[in-house]
């Protein structure tokens, strides 16, 4: 069975074969018609039609079997043949229209500055041809050779500039699917970023949580049951708390990353994840043995859903990179609110001594920084991280984003 590329293929190949047949029927069906035609009607005072006028008129009419490969070729052994049978005086026939078709096939693969020698030709042929036949004077004859080569080369033109155009869309629609396949490349390549980012934010999170609480919990289960309890129910509810920041993640993820929030049709009543919900994380930070403290300044402005998403991720990593690689100390998370745009920081102390936590450290991706630059740059904001300035101990991520129009909900 063939497939639509094999039947495309064996079109183009038949297209070259069939364009030949039609060709070679064509010569053919000239040929004895002009032969049938001058052996059924002499006039009086010309040469009898023998065998050289029907040598002469084969090889007028039977090279246009080839006018597609080599088209000056046929006109010149066309015109020739004509010339010579005019010539010799035979008698008016239709071996006139040889050249002409042979310059139409011309005029269909060359631009006129370049077949101006083949329209001479023609011209000339045919004006000769038709002043011998002794039918009109020799100004209408000029006429009728004019408007014939005109209307041949017109003609041949036309069908020249349909397929350059025709060449032309053919190329541009092979670009467009290109670029419509580099596009959807892109479209899916940008999709795996945002889901990796979304899962990093929300998993890292938790999991790092959950892997200190549940070594804390491990490390004092004998020593102190009730702290490793309260260990046990932190991780609990961390879990419960990651799921639903996952089902809240996979909503997300049906929406365009155009900066738009989810609804709250599959939310129920929970408020949407963003800067509202930053004493929630400081709650879960704290517990899990960082120390976390929030301070605001400026007046308090919204910011637009996907900003207001983007600052809870940004500020969430931070903490967890915190929990990771600085605990036990403590941390600040500062926001500064201007005219036009908001100003968050988070710090810490910096690290202890490994050795002071109960805890192993958590190892991280690498990818915490890169995605909360990612982040602030794609709603328009920037972003910083390193050793805080002054010779201070600890690290900082300091961050901002633009704010709506005053008044913006």
């Amino acid at each position: 069975m063939l497939t639509h590329s094999g039947i495309e293929r064996t079109t183009v190949l038949r297209r070259p074969a069939l364009r030949q047949a039609i060709d070679l029927v064509i010569a053919v069906s000239v040929a004895a018609v002009t032969v049938s035609f001058a052996r059924q009607y002499h006039p009086d005072g010309w040469p009898r039609f023998d065998r050289w006028a029907v040598l002469l008129s084969l090889t007028v009419s039977l090279p246009l079997a080839l006018r597609r490969r080599v088209p000056w070729v046929v006109l010149l052994v066309s015109s020739t043949a004509l010339t010579a049978y005019t010539a010799a005086g035979y008698q008016p026939s239709v071996n006139v229209w040889g050249p002409v078709l042979a310059l139409y096939t011309l005029a269909t693969g060359q631009p006129l500055r370049r077949a101006a020698p083949g329209v001479l030709l023609a011209g000339g042929v045919v004006e000769y041809a038709t002043i011998a036949a002794r039918v009109v004077d020799g100004w209408v004859a000029t006429g009728q050779t004019l408007v014939v080569i005109g209307l041949a080369w017109a003609f041949g033109a036309n069908v020249r500039r349909v397929r350059e155009r025709n060449d032309q869309l053919t190329e541009l629609t092979r670009r467009l699917r290109v670029e419509q396949a580099a596009r959807a490349r892109h479209a899916v390549t940008e999709e795996r970023l945002r889901i990796a980012r979304e899962l990093h934010d929300v998993v890292a999170h938790h999991l790092s949580v959950i892997s200190i609480q549940s070594g804390l919990a491990r490390y004092v289960f004998d020593s102190a049951p009730d702290t490793a309890r309260t260990a046990l129910d932190t991780v609990a509810d961390t879990a419960h708390r990651s799921l639903e920041e996952m089902r809240g993640l996979l909503h997300l993820l049906r929406v365009p990353p155009d900066g738009d929030a989810p609804s709250s049709e599959s939310s129920g009543d929970a408020p949407a994840t963003g800067l509202a919900r930053l004493p929630e994380l400081a709650e879960r930070v704290t517990v899990s043995g960082v120390p976390v403290e929030i301070g605001t300044t400026g007046t308090v402005r919204p910011l637009p859903p996907g900003a207001d998403l983007c600052a809870y991720r940004i500020v969430q990593e931070a903490l967890t990179n915190t929990l990771k690689h600085a605990a036990p100390t403590r941390a600040t998370v500062s926001l500064a609110y201007s005219a036009d745009h908001l100003t968050i920081r988070v710090t810490d102390n910096g690290p202890s001594d490994a050795t002071a936590s109960p805890t192993a450290r958590v190892p991280g991706s690498g990818q915490g920084l890169i995605g909360m630059r990612e982040r602030a740059t794609l709603y328009g904001g920037t972003f910083t991280a390193g050793p805080r300035e002054g010779g201070a101990a600890g690290y900082e991520v300091r961050f901002t984003l633009p704010l709506g129009p005053a008044g913006e909900k």
